[in-house]
This record gives C-alpha cells, sequence and structure tokens, in this order.
C-alpha cells in the first residue's frame, strides 16, 4: 500500500518546541485520515532544528466507495420539505427515490445516495493545507511581502519548502499537489545548513533519511541524543572524568543541532570555590554544556583543598572540564569553538563568582528587613508577615516531630532569606540550596542550614522527603501556611487550575506525615492558623486606621473598636472551622490519588474519613492498610455483604418510620438463639475492637469484628427483622444498628464499594 512522506522546512524551531510539534503532525495528519476513511498502518513523526517530517505508511490508494440511505419527508408531505429533501440529496425528482413502508408511522421516501471514493492523493491535497495553516505553535510570526495579508501563513519560524510524496515502495510516488503562500509542495529538501546546503531531491522516507544522513542531518532526535550522550561519555572517560548526565539538558541540546559533535573545553581551578551547582547552573543555562566531575575515589592531595565537593554524597568533585556539543565538524578539530566556549563560560563564572563572593558579605538575617516591602499576597500580606506565620507554627509543630524548638524557630527566620541574593535572582532554580550554603557559611548549625533546601521538599511524587526534625516541621510549616492561607480567602484549587500549586503542597504534606510516620492532630493547628491569618488581615485593614482618624464628635471609638475587635475574633474562628474542615477533606481527596497510585482502593479513604476526628492521616493510612488487608479475606468480603444489608433494611426502615434505631437493643425482648447469639458476637467484638483500636492495632480489630460474620450470617438466615410485633421489629432493628456501631470503630462500611 502507498505510504505518505511530509517534510515542513523552516528557521530553526525552539528545541522546547519540536517533541510537541512533531506528535501534534502526526496526530492531525492521521485523524485527519481515519475521518476520511483512510486507515493507515503506521506513522512516525521526527523533528530537527529546521525541519517537521512525518512518514505514514499503508494507507489505501482511494477512499471506498460510499453507499447511504437518507431518510426523507413522508408520502404526500409539504411541498418545503419535498422540495429540501430533493436539494440534499440531488435527485431531480421523486421518481428517483424509493418509499419505505411503515404501518405505523406512515410512509416515507427513502434516497439511494452513492458517493464514489476520491483517490487519496486529491485528499491529501485538501487536507495538508489546512493542517499547516491551523497548526498548534505556542508562538508563530509572519514575514516577508505576503505577512501584511489577511490570511497569511503563521508559523513557528519562515517556512522555506515543503516535501510531500505519495505513492508505493516499488513505484516512483506522485507529489501531492498544493501551494501555501506561495510555497508549492514537491521533493526537494536542503541538508546540514553549512555542510551540505545544496538541495536534495527525494522520494520516500528510506530515501529521504538516508539522503539527509549523507547530508549531516541526523533525523531522528533520540538518535541524536544517543550520539551526544555516548560521545561525551567516551571523552570524559578518556580524560579521567565522568560526565554528569542531564536529561533535560540532553533533551533541549538534541534540538539545537542536527549534526552533533562534541568537544571539551576547560575553565580556570579558581572557579571551583564556588559551589558546584552554581558552576553547573552557570554552564548550563548560559551555553547549554555538561560539567563532568572527578572520579569517586579520593583526589590527589595537592587538588583537595581547590575542589568543592559535589553536594550528592558518594560523587567525585566538580572538574575544571565542560562538554560542548557543536553542530558541525570543524577544519581546526573544533579549537575555535572550544576556545569560543571557554571565553564566554570565564565571562560567566566570573560574574557567578562575584555574586557568590558578594552574597556571603551580608547575613542572611540582615536581608529579612525588605521582605516586608514584598507583597506575597494581596490579601495575605507580606513575605515578612509570611516569615513570620511561618516561624510561629514550625515552633508549633517542632515539638509534634521531635524537633528542637529554637533550631526550628531559626531555620525557619532563614528559610526564605536567600530568595533576595544575587545568585538566586540569576540562577532561581537553586533557591533553598544556596540558603543552605550561606547558612553554612555564617556558621549556622546544620540542621538550620539544611531547612533552607529541604523546606521546599517533596516537590513531585518522585522528590526526596526530609528525614532532619528540623527540616521536617519548618516544611510542614511553610505548606500549611499556604494551604490555610489560600483556603482562608477561597482562592481553592477548581478543576484543573491550580494556580499556586496547592494540590502540590498538600501531597507534600502528606508525604511528610506518612514516610516519618509521624502523629499529628491537624484540626486545632489547620483551626489556629487561619484565624491567625484573618487576625492579621483584621490588623492590616485601613478601618483601624480609620477609627483612630475620626474627629472628636462624641463618638466613643474604643467601644466601636472593641465591638469590631470582637465581631473579628467570631468571624475569624467561624472561617477557622471551616477551613480546618474543608481542608482535612481536601488532604482525603489526595490522600485518595495517592494510595490510589500505589494501588490502593480509594473508598477505604472515604470510609476511614467518615469517622469523626479523623484528622490524623498517619492513622488514617495504617487503618486504611488493615481494612484493604481484611476486605480481602473471605470472612471480609461477607461481613461486608452482611453489613451492608444491615445498612441497607436500616436506610429503608429509617425512611419509612422518619426515625433512627438509635440506643440499646433490650435482651428480653429476643426470642431466637441468633438474635442472642448476635448480640453476645457484637458486645465481644466490640471491646475487643475498642481495646485494639486504642492500641493503634487496627489488623487484631479487624480480627475481632471478623468474629461477627457468623453470627451476621445465622441472623440473616433464620430471623425475620420486620416482625409483626412492633416491638419485637425495633428491638430487631436496634440490633442491626449495633452491627453497624460496632463495625464504626474501624471504619464506616457503607463507604465501602462492593
Amino acid at each position: 500500500m502507498p505510504d505518505l512522506l511530509l517534510e515542513l522546512f523552516s528557521e530553526e524551531i525552539p528545541a522546547r518546541m519540536q517533541a510537541k510539534a512533531a506528535e501534534d503532525l502526526r496526530r492531525m495528519v492521521t485523524d485527519r485520515l481515519v475521518a476520511e476513511g483512510l486507515v493507515y498502518e503506521g506513522a512516525r513523526a521526527f523533528a530537527t532544528p529546521r525541519r517537521l517530517a512525518l512518514t505514514v505508511h499503508g494507507i489505501p490508494a482511494r477512499q471506498s466507495d460510499l453507499k447511504e440511505e437518507r431518510k426523507g419527508p413522508r408520502v404526500g408531505g409539504p411541498e418545503a420539505a419535498i422540495a429540501g429533501f430533493l436539494k440534499a440529496t440531488g435527485l431531480a425528482s421523486l421518481d428517483q427515490a424509493k418509499i419505505q413502508r411503515d404501518p405505523k408511522k406512515g410512509d416515507f421516501y427513502i434516497a439511494l445516495i452513492e458517493k464514489p471514493g476520491r483517490a487519496t492523493l486529491d485528499v491529501l491535497a485538501d487536507m495538508l493545507p489546512v493542517i499547516i495553516r491551523t497548526f498548534p505553535w505556542p508562538k508563530s510570526m509572519r514575514w516577508g511581502e505576503r505577512s501584511g495579508r489577511p490570511g497569511a501563513l503563521q508559523w513557528v519560524r519562515p517556512l522555506h519548502a515543503i516535501v510531500a510524496t505519495f505513492g508505493m515502495e516499488t513505484e516512483e510516488p506522485e507529489v501531492v499537489k498544493f501551494a501555501i503562500d506561495g510555497i508549492e509542495a514537491g521533493q526537494t529538501t536542503y541538508g546540514h545548513r553549512f555542510m551540505a546546503p545544496a538541495p536534495i531531491g527525494v522520494r520516500r522516507f528510506a530515501d529521504y533519511e538516508a539522503k539527509l544522513q549523507a547530508a549531516k542531518v541526523v533525523l531522528d532526535a533520540q538518535a541524536r541524543k544517543n550520539i551526544i550522550l555516548a560521545d561525551a561519555k567516551q571523552l570524559a572517560f578518556a580524560q579521567g572524568f565522568e560526565l554528569i548526565e542531564d536529561q533535560a539538558l540532553l533533551d533541549e541540546v538534541a534540538g539545537l543541532v542536527e549534526w552533533p559533535v562534541v568537544f571539551m573545553g576547560s575553565f580556570e581551578k579558581e572557579f571551583l570555590s564556588i559551589p558546584s551547582e552554581v558552576i553547573r547552573a552557570t554552564i548550563r543555562t548560559n551555553l547549554k554544556c555538561f560539567v563532568v566531575r572527578q572520579p569517586a575515589s579520593p583526589l590527589p592531595a595537592g587538588e583537595r583543598s581547590a575542589a568543592r565537593v559535589s553536594a550528592t554524597a558518594g560523587e567525585g568533585a566538580l572538574a575544571n572540564k565542560f562538554v560542548l556539543t557543536a553542530n558541525i565538524e570543524a577544519s581546526d578539530g573544533g579549537k575555535t569553538i572550544v576556545a569560543g566556549n571557554e571565553r564566554v563560560i570565564r565571562a560567566r563564572l566570573s560574574d557567578a563568582k562575584f555574586f557568590y563572593e558578594s552574597d556571603l558579605k551580608t547575613k542572611l538575617e540582615d536581608r529579612l528587613p525588605k521582605f516586608d516591602g514584598i507583597v506575597f499576597h494581596e490579601k495575605l500580606g507580606t513575605q515578612g508577615e509570611r516569615i513570620e506565620r511561618i516561624e510561629r507554627l514550625a515552633a508549633e509543630i517542632a515539638p509534634l516531630v521531635g524537633a528542637d524548638v529554637e533550631k526550628t524557630r531559626r531555620a525557619a527566620r532563614l528559610a526564605k532569606a536567600d530568595l533576595l541574593t544575587e545568585v538566586v535572582g540569576e540562577f532561581p532554580e537553586l533557591q533553598g540550596l544556596m540558603g543552605k550554603y550561606y547558612a553554612l557559611a555564617q556558621g549556622e548549625d546544620a540542621s538550620v542550614a539544611a531547612a533552607s533546601e529541604e523546606h521546599y521538599k517533596p516537590q513531585g511524587p518522585n522528590d526526596r522527603v526530609p528525614t532532619d526534625p528540623v527540616s521536617v516541621a519548618v516544611a510542614l510549616a511553610d505548606k500549611i501556611d499556604t494551604l490555610v492561607g489560600f483556603w482562608a480567602i477561597d482562592e481553592k484549587p477548581t478543576g484543573s487550575k491550580d494556580p499556586y500549586a496547592l494540590r502540590r503542597a498538600a501531597l507534600g504534606v502528606i508525604r511528610l506525615i506518612v514516610e516519618n510516620r509521624l502523629r499529628i492532630h491537624w484540626s486545632r493547628l489547620l483551626r489556629d492558623e487561619a484565624i491567625r491569618i484573618q487576625q492579621q488581615q483584621w490588623e492590616d485593614s485601613s478601618l483601624l486606621d480609620e477609627l483612630l482618624d475620626l474627629p472628636a464628635t462624641g463618638v466613643d471609638v474604643e467601644s466601636i473598636r472593641n465591638a469590631l475587635s470582637n465581631a473579628a475574633a467570631e468571624s475569624g474562628l467561624r472561617i477557622g472551622l471551616r477551613v480546618s474542615s474543608d481542608l482535612l477533606s481536601f488532604f482525603a481527596d489526595r490522600l485518595k490519588v495517592q494510595l490510589r497510585e500505589q494501588g490502593a482502593r480509594h473508598d477505604l479513604v472515604d470510609a476511614v474519613f467518615a469517622l469523626e476526628g479523623q484528622d490524623d492521616l498517619l492513622m488514617v493510612v495504617r487503618r486504611v492498610e488493615a481494612l484493604g488487608e481484611f476486605l480481602d479475606t473471605d470472612d471480609g468480603k461477607n461481613l461486608l455483604a452482611g453489613t451492608k444489608r444491615a445498612n441497607n433494611i436500616l436506610a429503608i426502615e429509617e425512611k419509612r418510620d422518619k426515625r433512627t434505631f438509635d440506643g440499646a437493643p433490650i435482651p428480653a425482648l429476643y426470642s431466637l438463639a441468633e438474635e442472642k447469639a448476635l448480640a453476645d458476637a457484637i458486645d465481644l467484638a466490640r471491646v475487643e475492637a475498642s481495646v485494639a483500636v486504642m492500641n493503634e492495632d487496627f489488623a487484631v480489630a479487624m480480627s475481632a469484628i471478623a468474629k461477627l460474620r457468623p453470627a451476621v450470617d445465622a441472623f440473616f438466615d433464620k430471623v425475620k427483622v420486620n416482625d409483626d410485633e412492633p416491638k419485637v421489629r425495633e428491638n430487631r432493628l436496634k440490633l442491626l444498628n449495633e452491627i453497624r456501631s460496632v463495625t464504626r470503630a474501624v471504619a464506616d462500611f457503607s463507604k465501602i464499594q462492593d
């Protein structure tokens, strides 16, 4: 079957856009083919800095003929309806239509429309220009003389040529005939900009890929990545170093070159006195180069003082070398290219060294007053006020996580200070890390310094979770302040929108608690933090200033002020309770997401959170784990079925009687052995489960509840719940309620899905 080859040749496409653009091209073309009834066998898309390419193989040579029956108006219907039917179907008269007999609805006209399939070449000629004109670039431009005309083509960079061929592998393909803004589709492409700029005639994909390779263009982005990585590793190894791999940088560099050639350069050892992360960020950001390190074995004594040890334990020190990727085979072996990069790196590292040394001259705490002039959020005050809240909350959390309170206060106070340093201003991705370096340089405790870096963690599902108690306390305080603050001003995530990354913050709190196995009751902490934020908003409002500026007209300003203050306190309490409740529900939703990703059932989280007072997230997780294991057993499945049956009966009867059946059943009304046996089993299970829950042994609690199963099964098998005697019926419904009550020692079984 025929294949399609499409190439869109342009000026350099930004590296960050290439992968998505290739996928968009594949999706748009193949979706349109399928919509046209042309089912293909396979498709692959490619991107280089100067081209998007697509090959689709196994496309039918033409569309299938279509036969369609179109139902028309009823026989004898209005003339206008019949005329519209004839026009829509292309029939000359009703003689060309058939009559569909329908005894119930009456007879209708039916038009048999035969639509011959079109040649795929013609379909492509119609659809490809539309796809090119509507291509979803994040940013696009117009160029040249045509740019001022209405409907001018917009592309990410000026488009120069289009290759579009279609045909069998064993035959000479045909060109798909179309033109866009004077650019006609053909069979001509171009190789490397400098090493093979001449036009190249191509026919089909295999021919196209081979000729590009000969013209110094590696079409496949993954192949370019493999070349860069392998050559860089080999070059580093040959000189006694190890390459520091960087996948994001590798992806970007592969999008900057069509013919990767790897070289190694160097910089002065004096720059190794600054943190290795600053060197790496400088070289990565400004020149898109990789850095290398010494092997993990100990350095010679003479080099230890010059090299700064990497932040990652177990790695060798950073070396004064870098690996660059050129887009050309230089005639001088790359000497000029390397020298140019070394010159730029030397200047950039000089700047970085100056920034770092300048930052060291100012202590972190001396930077804090500037935060009072920086607004965090118009409704949540300044960064300075936020730091004070985090410090207060971290000190409150510290005893709960085993952290030293004074160290935690100090860590929380300094944690954000590096945001105002020169290095972080230049390289924002180093925030926190530079705070750690500056804190250590000014003699802070190691835990205090570590918290500057670690309080931002974890920032994603694969990020490391801090374990140092001081870092944990500050990290929790930072995230809780963010969550409570935005909940208090009603800036919650909605749908897919989460501009303040509140879902990530909540997952961070959950991971900090669960992975460090922390026991914290959050209701009061969340409520009190919300109240403090409300109080701060009241104190910062202009209303107080306006009251104090009132003229002396006999108005009792102090009384008004006290009344407003009391009203604000009451409002703060209401908001605090609401925020606490809402945030715990939000934590439950986030916990469900995390547990679902780990293979657990989300409905079990609902079953546990349905119990009152479940604000200890670690205990929630333990209950969920025990409940999941229990429900995997036969006893668990059968008891769940029995409990649900009891709940269903109670729900029906409570709705009918418009009352609940709370309260203990009366033993004297038990008339059957199965009633007495169930009551005894419930009493025993309640005691054993309660003791187990108090000891936080939820597996034992589940085992105690599991003992109910035989008695529950026998009760439903032998006992008629809705007895004719009202008192007996009520007593038996109360006994069913006891089943519900005793199982709620661990979870609300009514929330569990079958």
